[in-house]
Order: structure tokens, then C-alpha cells, then sequence
């Protein structure tokens, strides 16, 4: 009984930790430890997929982690964001933190809006898409950051990733905007 009131309480608190996490991520990363910062993203994006898995398998969705589990993973991705577009990073430019800051400050006011008429909007494959792909892009720009930093890369292929990346988040941004629309459309309806 004890071990199932634990597992029942574990996504709220990965959440949690996750969170907490955050700070730890930015103050490394800022202070020249970019492994440790790639590590503790890392970790952080592979909770987030437990803490959903496991509040479905134990029938535990919870009001806290409906609103706390996105946040997180908004304050999360747009952290690792504005730190990969100023320097020391300067990897992806600044117009793309902003759409992707801007869709989801719109989008959490608008599930806000949902909210009080208490509807509840589920994630949609555009979303877990954008998400999907906003992971995989930040963790790429973080991994080739600290190969270079560490000089596992020679410093003469910094440019071309530097370009690829930005490619990358270029199609991460079309993704980004296609999943806000779909709320939109949606709320028409």
C-alpha cells in the first residue's frame, strides 16, 4: 500500500524536481559547466516523459500536474532558449525564442480561457510534435556546444553547426506555429 501511494505521488513530484531543476541548469550552463548543464536537461526532459507515463498508469492526473507539468516544460525549453541565443552560446537567434516564447505565453492563456469554462484541452500531436522537436533541438545545440567547449570537436566545425542548427529551429518555429493555430481553429469550432 505504502509503494503504491508512492508511485501515485512521483509525477507531481518530477515536476517538482523538475522545476527545481531549472536554476541548477542556467547557473551551470552561464558558468562555463556546459556537461553538467546538458546533464541535468537531459534529465529533466526524460522526467517529463515519466511523470506523464506514470499519472496515467496509476490513475493519478492530477489538477496540480495539469497545470504544473506544461508550465515546467515552458519554463524549461525557454530557459535552455535564451541562453542558446546570447552569448557565450549565441547558437540560435533571438526572433526564434520569441515565437516559440510568444506561442506559448498565448497558448497558456488561452487553455487559462478553456480552464474557467472548465474545459480541459489535452495535448495534441502538433503540440507533442513542437515539443518533441524542441527537445531534440536543444539538446543537439547543447551537446555540440560542450563538444566544443571541451574540444571533442575541432572549433573549425562550429560554423556549419551553427548553421545546420539554426535550420533545424527554423523548422522548429514552423512547427511551433502550427500547433498554436490548432487551439485556435479549435476554438472556433
Amino acid at each position: 500500500m505504502c509503494k503504491y501511494r508512492v508511485l501515485k505521488m512521483l509525477p507531481n513530484t518530477l515536476t517538482i524536481i523538475r522545476i527545481i531543476a531549472i536554476p541548477f541548469f542556467v547557473y551551470y550552463l552561464l558558468t562555463d559547466n556546459p556537461l553538467v548543464a546538458l546533464a541535468i536537461f537531459v534529465t529533466a526532459c526524460i522526467s517529463d516523459y515519466y511523470d506523464g507515463m506514470l499519472a496515467r498508469k496509476y490513475q493519478n492526473v492530477t489538477k496540480f500536474g495539469q497545470l504544473m507539468d506544461p508550465l515546467a516544460d515552458k519554463l524549461l525549453v525557454l530557459s535552455a532558449l535564451v541562453l542558446l541565443c546570447i552569448k557565450p552560446i549565441n547558437y540560435i537567434h533571438w526572433i526564434v525564442t520569441s515565437i516559440i516564447a510568444l506561442r506559448e505565453v498565448v497558448i497558456t492563456f488561452l487553455r487559462s480561457h478553456y480552464l474557467k469554462k472548465k474545459i480541459t484541452i489535452p495535448a495534441n500531436i502538433w503540440g507533442k510534435i513542437k515539443t518533441v522537436l524542441q527537445m531534440i533541438g536543444i539538446i543537439s545545440a547543447l551537446t555540440f556546444y560542450t563538444a566544443f567547449q571541451l574540444n571533442v570537436l575541432p572549433a573549425s566545425y562550429e560554423n556549419i553547426t551553427i548553421l545546420l542548427i539554426q535550420i533545424f529551429f527554423s523548422v522548429v518555429v514552423i512547427v511551433t506555429i502550427l500547433s498554436g493555430y490548432s487551439y485556435f481553429k479549435r476554438d472556433k469550432s
